[in-house]
């Protein structure tokens, strides 16, 4: 748990103007957790021709459709935009107000990607030949499982899972109020439009929402959350069984994931698990630095994940460096690393615009709320050549309006890229304009309130 953190306290000091105390909070340079610059949470994730493709809900409370990136290798990840699931597309008239919530994707025994996904309090089933899709829902414009099918039960969080004999399975349910939480099981269809038989109740000890299933040595281990999301009480939990529908009994170093205040992690769960070069992760959100009980922003992060032949597991965690898979991305590579950097204004202490420069998508610059044409410089400290720049803004699915302007003295500017009338979109925002200059800013226009301005990197390629 904390040991992970601190026995690199030593190295990264020496490298780093931070105290150990920061360290520990999260806020150190080149840190892999969160691996994705932005607020995602109940991530679920596949892996297609080399790629890996992560599906997760837009935070806070999910949106109109779901937040999906591609990466070739664990550390560079790109927005996409997928055609299915939408609020609009999944709704029923039976359908609740709730939006797109905890996708859920698995590759199905013929090849084709099977995604479980959550709106308006029931659960909708797509299929598609691509992890990018297009994306069809299996039943037309009907949901697979209705508000009601069990009253008193919320019919959220659909977890698919594949078994060794190709028989494909459903895990789903939650509680009302942050309690009395309830989990389901059932056998898939062919033509995956039914149940072959009666769902089951499989609800293990602890249990509230998020269920996932791995079956590992012979043994299936039912994953799952507990508490309060919204607070600090949120964990991971696990129950051990000799076959999908269990029992199911949760051994005594259970849960094995949770808030660890001394170093700043809150509320880890609604995870899942993925295999890659012979090791499991635990993929899972987290709450923001620093946590803010009224601002849901769970951050999507990924830590080593070990099961042991005697039925239990271990998490290598929580961390805010990462496992090696995923440490090293490219920002880490910038010109700007180390250069001065200032802004028209700073929110908070945790939202400085030195944050931008680190590599770290914990951290971000923010202005202030009210603040019109706000802007944020680089100082390289003397002039160098670049080839691109690498923006990550804080909401991928959101458009952003600002200039890109270079300077040589920092007094006359020219514009190297202008969004003014073609917002940006999506994450990272890549302007391939090679050039010369010693100072670099982003200029938002005077329309644009400080409020919707937001940068977790900007990193200056050689």
């Amino acid at each position: 748990m904390k040991t992970s953190i601190l026995t690199i306290l030593t190295t990264m000091i020496a490298a780093s103007t931070l105290s150990a105390d920061e360290l520990l909070s999260g806020q150190a340079p080149n840190s892999a957790n969160p691996i994705l610059p932005g607020y995602y949470a109940d991530p679920s994730s596949v892996l297609h021709e080399g790629k890996r493709y992560i599906y997760a809900t837009l935070d806070p409370w999910g949106g109109e459709t779901l937040g999906c990136w591609e990466s070739a290798d664990h550390k560079n990840w790109t927005y996409r935009v997928v055609n299915w699931p939408t609020k609009a597309a999944c709704t029923s008239k039976t359908s609740g107000p709730s939006a797109v919530w905890a996708p859920s994707v698995d590759r199905l025994p013929d090849g084709r990607f099977l995604m479980a996904i959550s709106v308006g309090n029931e659960v909708w089933l797509g299929v598609a030949d691509h992890p990018l899709g297009p994306w069809r829902n299996t039943r037309g414009d009907k949901p697979f499982i209705e508000r009601e099918y069990k009253p008193g039960y919320h019919m959220i969080d659909a977890e698919i899972f594949v078994d060794d004999d190709k028989a494909v399975y459903i895990y789903w349910g939650s509680g009302h109020g942050w309690k009395n939480g309830k989990c389901w099981v059932g056998r898939l269809s062919d033509d995956l439009k039914s149940f072959v038989d009666e769902p089951k109740d499989v609800t293990p000890t602890h249990y509230f929402e998020g269920p996932h299933m791995v079956k590992r040595h012979g043994k299936y281990f039912l994953m799952y959350s507990d508490g309060i999301t919204i607070k600090d009480t949120y964990q991971i939990h696990y129950a051990v069984g000799d076959n999908p529908y269990g029992p199911f009994a949760e051994p005594s170093n259970s849960p094995i994931l949770r808030t660890d205040k001394a170093i700043n992690v809150v509320s880890p769960g609604h995870h899942s698990v993925f295999r890659q070069d012979g090791k499991d992760y635990i993929l899972y959100h987290r709450h923001s630095i620093p946590f803010d009980p009224g601002f849901i922003g769970r951050q999507t992060c990924v830590d080593e994940l070990k099961f042991s032949t005697e039925g239990t597991m271990e998490v290598v965690g929580p961390t805010h460096e990462g496992p090696p898979l995923v440490q090293g991305r490219e920002e880490t590579k910038s010109l700007a690393i180390g250069s001065k950097v200032t802004a028209s204004s700073e929110r908070s202490p945790n939202r400085r615009a030195g944050f931008v420069t680190d590599a770290n998508y914990a951290t971000l610059w923010m202005p202030d709320e009210s603040e019109k044409a706000a802007w944020l410089q680089i100082d390289l400290g003397a002039e160098r050549s670049f080839s691109r720049q690498i923006i990550r803004p804080e909401y991928a699915w959101k458009s952003y309006r600002f200039k890109v302007e270079v300077s040589g003295d920092g007094e006359q500017w020219e514009t190297l890229a202008d969004f003014g009338e073609s917002p940006a979109t999506g994450s990272p925002i890549r302007i391939d304009k090679p050039a010369t200059a010693r100072f670099l800013r982003l200029a938002f226009p005077d329309d644009v309130e400080g409020k919707d301005v937001g940068i977790f990197e900007w990193a200056v390629m050689e």
